[in-house]
């Protein structure tokens, strides 16, 4: 079941590898959507903006949580490709005892600050009591969200991008089941969506687990190993939080454009809302390059292919590039009816919103896909300070645009910042890819963790 990433041909390998992540990636935003658009479709226009209202908020936890595990994913990589069995199982437990402190800290605080939370977003007084009550059981789930994210990681370091994709098939299922169960019959509203929600990821993680255990003698740890290990402890910790930071620090831009977003009331925000669900049609393929290339240059790192990590990165960028034209394409074709999908009888203003989105962004997939191949593969062969830079310049770039071209150019202008912060990140990554992968051709790899 797993894919072989040190053998075979680079771009096949990364093929196969691939795309079951895509497959997994795209249905977790099918069960986002479902939620939102039976929001939209059963409840009305407020409800919908007030789930899209947090959307950024959520994402946010779940950056983090997701560069955590992943931070997690390529030390335990490295170590499968060189082929420690026995450091594999150390770095496993100390991933899961960091997870679980993870799991309570964040619980406990963003549960606690729900609604500081709704008056720092300036979400209108309107919509800001479903907005409280979704935001509060969704992040009163994160453990779910972590335990998700967590051994899915952990079978990618692996080689094995199926399991976890077989799983989130049926919970994305069982997600719509429980959308339209909870909110038509049960009356649950807004909190029968983020229930829903809950409750399917945490059953994938579940049976996801199970499935693992029964197919990798490596991960039935026995109690020997489960006493706490400081340096592995303190190796994932190092990788995983500088990661999350990373990853976190790329939503709070996106926090900011919320927040400016926010401002111009309920149509910009139903707007919005129903064109970055879409748009999270391009963040996810080409975050499943990211968890590609992570999982590919960790294991040949590990084992010390120099020359295969580069000839699978630019196999990785040209695959990345094809698929990012490909849903230019598709969402071309499908504009015209994303507003109606997710509110019945929307106002013109709404549609006007959603189309200048699509207008502005749509021009630079490409770009994002540059910077998810290269930013990673620097991460994945012990490069922390260049991805970390490009993250403050992704910040830095996105917060600025948003007010200041906001203020210019309005809504036009908050949009445009998420291109310029690709750009400015790119202009980092690209040559620092570079230098890297001539240096370790002429010194090879020397770098164990």
């Amino acid at each position: 079941m797993a894919v072989e990433l040190t053998k075979g041909r680079p771009a096949s390998v990364i093929i196969r590898f691939v795309i079951p992540v895509i497959g997994g990636n795209l249905f977790q935003l099918f069960y986002t959507i479902a939620d939102t658009l039976i929001v939209g479709q059963t409840i009305g226009e407020n409800a919908l903006a007030a789930v899209g209202s947090t959307t950024v908020f959520i994402y946010f936890i779940l950056c983090f949580i997701q560069g955590l595990t992943s931070g997690f994913s390529i030390i335990l990589g490295q170590r499968f490709g060189r082929g420690d069995m026995e450091a594999v199982k150390r770095s496993v437990v100390a991933s899961v005892y960091i997870s679980i402190a993870v799991t309570v800290i964040i619980t406990a605080v963003t549960c606690s600050m729900v609604p500081i939370i709704v008056r720092l977003m300036k979400i209108p007084a309107e919509i800001s009591q479903d907005a409280s009550v979704y935001l509060l059981i969704v992040l009163a789930g994160t453990g779910a969200t972590v335990f998700y994210n967590l051994i899915s990681n952990i079978l990618r370091a692996l080689g094995d991008s199926r399991i976890p994709l077989v799983y989130l098939i049926f919970s994305s299922i069982l997600n719509v089941v429980l959308d339209i169960v909870f909110i038509v019959p049960f009356g649950m509203g807004v909190g029968g969506a983020a229930l829903a929600t809950v409750l399917s990821q945490l059953l994938a993680a579940i049976l996801s687990t199970f499935s693992a255990l029964r197919h990798y003698p490596v991960l039935r740890i026995g109690r020997m190993y489960w006493r706490a290990d400081r340096q592995s402890i303190m190796q994932n910790l190092h990788v995983g939080f500088i990661m999350g930071f990373q990853m976190s620090v790329m939503c709070i831009g996106q926090l900011v454009m919320q927040a400016s977003v926010n401002k111009l009331g309920t149509y910009a925000i139903a707007g919005y809302t129903a064109a970055t669900k879409v748009d999270q049609l391009s963040s996810l393929v080409n975050h499943s390059f990211l968890t590609a290339v992570s999982a590919y240059t960790a294991q040949n790192y590990g084992a010390g292919n120099v020359d295969r990590i580069s000839r699978g990165i630019w196999s990785s960028l040209l695959i990345a590039e094809v698929a990012d034209f490909i849903m230019i394409g598709i969402i071309l074709l499908v504009q015209p009816f994303v507003v109606p999908m997710f509110v019945s009888d929307a106002s013109p203003e709404v549609f006007a919103y959603a189309s200048d989105f699509f207008l502005i962004t749509l021009p630079f997939y490409p770009l994002l896909g540059v910077l998810c191949v290269y930013r990673t593969a620097v991460q994945s062969m012990g490069n922390s300070w260049a991805p970390f830079t490009a993250c403050i310049i992704e910040l830095v770039a996105r917060c600025s645009a948003s007010i200041i071209f906001g203020e210019i150019f309005g809504y036009r202008g908050v949009v445009f910042s998420t291109p310029f912060a690709w750009i400015g990140a790119d202009l980092l990554v690209i040559p620092v890819y570079a230098f890297m992968i001539r240096k370790l051709k002429k010194t090879g790899i020397v770098a164990r963790i």
